[in-house]
């Protein structure tokens, strides 16, 4: 990759590790299911406008909105949903960590739903190394119980939904649809789709106060910011660089994640926390083949 690519890597890691903390500085006034609704509600209006600017409707009749709701519901509205409410419980840095065994899930999802993507003997070794972390993470919060470990089970949970999304979204490259346009539709399916729970559920207008200033700057950096300019970012990369090349923003979520959040919230992770996610990364790093590459010797 070029510098250029890889400034926008670093770009994305910041963008998306960054959406960890403006989660949770916006869900300390506000429910998570609001901050969902917000986040891709905003992203859709600032996309659509996009597209309106470069010649698009977007919301013509003949898009694939049941592809989009689909992919809003596994790939927005529930990940976010459970991300933001398990970050009621744990730290954004501890639940950014978690998140990164998306990669992981995705291996298991894609053996059974794919006819070309079969887990093989270094992906077994990867997913032992990952499952590891993720067992150091949660499983002493499994054995004496609390809210904590509710919250880990619903980040594990996102990062499942992720998986099935990474999947099932494989279909918008055989649909030809341009990769802002197939951005914008999911984020427009994903505010028609979480807007009648939201209201049902956390009926935000019976907040007793006005979110403050520091919210509203959280929340237009969660949408403007870590999502819609994300997008963009990442299907750059995406047609610049490949997936696999793409996979290294992983590796660099959690880092910005946890720098954030003991910077500013004044998080602290302790050593198994730490320990987990170096197994986590080792596991993405067999995934994505550069060290194995490294290590065979030349022929």
């Amino acid at each position: 990759m070029g510098l250029r690519v890889w400034i926008w890597l670093l770009s994305l890691s910041v963008l998306w590790g960054g959406s960890f903390f403006f989660a949770k500085v916006a869900i300390s006034e506000l429910g998570p299911l609001t901050v969902v609704f917000v986040r891709v509600a905003l992203a859709a209006l600032a996309l659509d406008i996009v597209l309106l600017a470069t010649g698009t409707n977007p919301l013509r009749r003949d898009a694939p909105w049941s592809a989009y709701l689909a992919m809003g519901l596994l790939n927005n509205v529930l990940p976010f949903s459970l991300i933001f409410w398990g970050q009621t419980q744990i730290a954004s840095g501890l639940a950014s960590i978690l998140n990164a065994t998306t990669p992981l899930f995705t291996l298991v999802v894609a053996h059974f739903l794919t006819a070309d993507e079969k887990i093989d003997p270094a992906k077994v070794a990867a997913l032992l190394a990952g499952f590891a972390g993720v067992a150091l993470l949660v499983g002493p919060e499994l054995l004496v119980g609390g809210a904590s470990v509710w919250g880990e089970l619903a980040c594990l949970g996102a990062a499942i939904s992720y998986a099935f999304a990474g999947v099932y979204g494989r279909r918008f490259k055989t649909m030809k649809i341009a990769p802002l346009e197939a951005a914008a539709g999911q984020v427009t399916a994903s505010s028609v789709l979480i807007l009648p729970i939201m209201l049902a559920v956390e009926q935000p207008w019976t907040l007793p106060a006005w979110p403050s200033p520091t919210v509203w700057a959280a929340l237009g950096g969660l949408a403007l910011l870590s999502t819609a300019l994300a997008y963009v970012l990442y299907f750059r990369i995406l047609a610049a660089a490949g997936a696999t090349n793409l996979l290294l923003v992983t590796f660099l979520i959690p880092a910005t994640a946890v720098l954030l959040g003991a910077a500013v919230l004044g998080e602290r992770l302790a050593a198994r926390h730490l320990a987990g996610m170096a197994l986590i990364g080792l596991g993405l790093a067999v995934i994505d083949g550069r060290i194995l590459r490294l290590l065979r010797p030349a022929e």
